[in-house]
Formats: C-alpha cells, structure tokens, sequence
C-alpha cells in the first residue's frame, strides 16, 4: 500500500527531490609530445654593432665629456679637437676679404663710371669692356675668398666630435690633451640592442637554423623563471670547431658588454612525457602523481623525474621518465 502511495505521488511530481550527479573534478590528460634535446652552451652578451666615433679633423683634443661606462644619444658632444692653425686661416682669409672687398668697391666705382662715359660716347668701346671685366673678376675674388674662409670655418665646427649613434661607451683611448690625426678613434660605442654570441660545437651545426629558439636559466641571470630567445643569424664559416650564431633576447640593456651566460639551443627532437610541476608531489624522497582510474577513483603512483622541459608556452613542465603512459588522467593533488 506504502509503495503504491508513493507511486502516485511520484506520478504527480510530489516526490522526493532528485540530487544531480556531481561533476567529476577537472583532470590533465598525459600525452607523448615532441621535446627539444637541449645541450647547454656559453654566450657572450655582445652589441649588434659597436661604432667608432673619429675624430673628423686633426688637433688636440680641449675637452672630454664622456668615459667608459656612460651611455650617450645620438648626436650628443663626446669631444672637442682645437687646431690652433685654424683660428690663423680664418683671420688670415677675414683679411684677404677685407681686402678683395675694397678692390670690387674700386671696381664697381670705375665700371660705373664707365657706364656713364660710354652713354656720352667720352670713351672707347674696348675701355668699358675693361671696367666692366675688372669688376666681375674682383667680385669673384669675394665669393671664393669668402668660400675658402666657410672651409675652414666648417673645419672648426667639425672639431666637435659628436656620438654616431645612441648606446654605450666601451672605450675611451684618449684624454684630454692627446694629439690626433684625422680618423683617429676617440670612442667607441656599442648600441642598446644586445645580442647573444653563441658557440656551439660543430656536430650540432646540423641542428641550429634561424627562428630556433633558445633559453637562459633565470638563476644565471638574478630572474625568477627562465627567460626565451631566437637565433637570428647563424655565421656560415667555422671557426676553431665551432658555428658562431646570434640569438636575440629582450633585456640585455643592463648587462655588461662581453658578460658570459649559460643559453640551452636545441640538438633535434625526441618524444617525452610532460606534465606541469604542479600535479607532483615529494614525500619521503619519493615523486608521485595522482592517477583517476576509469572507476573514477584516484590513486598515489609513483613516477620517476627527469629533466625540466621549458618552453615559452609551458614553463614549468617536467619530464616523467616512467610511472604514466600515453592516456592516463590525472589529478591535481
């Protein structure tokens, strides 16, 4: 009678609530994927390109701004060279001016006069002619006295030694007060953006090619995680056994010119278990993992570790060398 009552309820609706099922927790499903075979190698931080700035004209050097170390613009005042001559030929030219000057006043005065005799017909055709002559070539007399004086002028302007390009100073062979021949070196200068100088022995050559990507250990470089970067130029001659190749990576400004750091480049592709560091656990000594059965429930299996694979897109994977295969679940501990 109880269950025939119970049915009726249950037929209109009136019986007990329905509980919906709980929705199995989230897992991670373990699969072989394609990994880089790193091998460690050393790089040099080094400028892409390091630019002397010379000394345009010969003389002494009156005043230093700049020392190793400093970082300077584009165009900024590194130096100034005196030439003592030079100060003489443009007094000696201001002269000549001066003087070439007057002659065209002579002239101009005489070609006038000219002018008006010639109207009047008080002189001969060939007597114009002559003024006239006389006054265009003192007039060309001032315009290259006047041109030879802007030469030199321009060569004292040019004993202003300006930075060729904005970055750092790496030397400074000269002070104040050093002689210089035109060309000589006053500084040089290593632009902002750094590169790494890889040398990687021979028989990996076959592996390197440019856009491959290469990692820094953050511990090498006082960073919290490891930092990426990709091979831009890769140097066809050998050299010593060794491939030179340039990799960019983004903060270098603060480091040092030549400073060496430990870069992993790949050496081909192998098939590996990854999975995040965060689904292993260590107890006793011991890694395990937490492995959902098709049962639905979840079990502790220890795993052997291998290396840490990272990868710009997952940077906390690490290799499992045995304990999981292709396909299981897992669960976050």
């Amino acid at each position: 009678m109880r269950n025939l009552f119970a049915g009726i309820l249950a037929f209109f609706g009136f019986g007990a609530p329905v509980h919906q099922a709980t929705p199995p927790p989230p897992t991670y499903l373990v699969a072989q994927s394609s990994v880089a075979d790193e091998k460690a190698v050393f790089a040099t931080i080094e400028s892409a390109n390091v630019v002397p700035a010379r000394a345009r004209i010969g003389g002494t050097i009156i005043e230093l701004h700049v020392k190793q170390g400093d970082r300077v613009e584009q165009g900024q005042l590194i130096a100034t060279v005196g030439d003592p001559k030079l100060a003489l030929q443009v007094n000696s030219y201001s002269a000549q001016v001066q003087a070439a000057q007057a002659q065209l006043a002579q002239a101009q005065l005489d070609y006038q006069r000219a002018q008006r005799l010639i109207a009047a017909g008080a002189i001969a055709k060939n007597a114009y002619d002559q003024a006239r002559t006389t006054y265009n070539v003192a007039a060309s007399n001032v315009r290259s006295l006047n041109a030879q004086r802007a030469v030199i002028q321009q060569q004292t302007v040019e004993g202003q030694i300006l930075a060729p390009t904005a970055g750092r100073v790496i030397t400074v062979p000269v002070t104040a007060g050093t002689v210089l021949m035109q060309g000589d070196t006053v500084a040089t200068v290593a632009e902002q953006d750094f590169v790494l100088r890889l040398e990687i022995p021979e028989h990996h050559a076959r592996y390197i090619h440019v856009g491959d990507p290469v990692r820094l250990d953050g511990s090498d470089m006082g960073l919290d995680g490891p930092r990426f970067g990709t091979i831009k130029l890769v140097y066809p001659q050998i050299d010593n056994g060794r491939v030179v190749a340039d990799a960019t990576v983004a903060g270098f400004s603060d480091y040092f010119v030549g400073e060496r750091v430990r870069v992993w480049v790949s050496a081909g592709r192998r098939r590996a278990i990854v999975v995040p560091a965060r689904f292993i656990v260590t107890r006793s000594g011991i890694d395990y993992v937490k492995l959902r059965l098709a049962t639905g429930e979840a079990i502790d299996v220890p795993v052997q570790r291998g290396e840490e694979i990272h990868t710009p897109e997952r940077r906390d994977g690490i290799e499992i060398l045995s304990g999981l295969a292709a396909g299981d679940r897992l669960l976050a501990p």
